[in-house]
């Protein structure tokens, strides 16, 4: 049976969160999964989620995963679509199901006449930033990230 990818159901949450910690395990930074599996159900899967999943399966065996979410831009007067997370496990990794999830990612922009098919990598994950490359994407080094969180956002909202 080949690579297959299909969207996430609800009945996928706990293996999501699996994945997500995974993730976060290999970048280093477990301790920042403050989730469950009622989050994912009700961020990902509940009314009026904005953000979708996908699972990439091997011989039937989830074995990656997928988040992206629409964005907007105004400039270009068209949507984007935004990767928030790309995984495959490691024992699976070079089978062809991480190219394979962008791959279809990338089919879906083009289908939702997206201009921009967007996502951001750790400036230490060197494997990731070789096969980025390799299928032709560019970073973006004119930009930096910013972000709000915890207190800081709290603190800011309230004035």
């Amino acid at each position: 049976m080949p690579l297959t990818i299909r969207p996430a159901v609800r009945e996928d949450a706990a293996l999501i969160l699996r994945f997500i910690t995974d993730l976060a395990i290999y970048e280093k930074a477990e301790h920042e999964v403050k989730t469950n599996v009622a989050g994912i159900e009700t961020s990902l899967f509940g009314e009026g989620s904005t953000a979708h999943g996908l699972i990439c399966e091997l011989n039937g065996k989830p074995i990656g995963y997928a988040v992206y979410f629409f964005n907007y831009s105004t400039w270009l007067g068209k949507h984007g679509l935004y990767l928030e997370d790309l995984y495959v496990t490691p024992e699976q990794r070079g089978v062809g199901a991480g190219k394979a999830l962008l791959r279809h990612l990338a089919k879906l922009a083009v289908a939702r006449g997206c201009g921009r098919f967007e996502w951001s990598v750790l400036d230490w994950n060197t494997p990731a930033i070789e096969f980025y490359d390799s299928i032709g994407a560019k970073p973006q080094n004119e930009w930096i990230g910013y972000r709000l969180t915890g207190e800081a956002l709290t603190s800011f909202a309230a004035g």
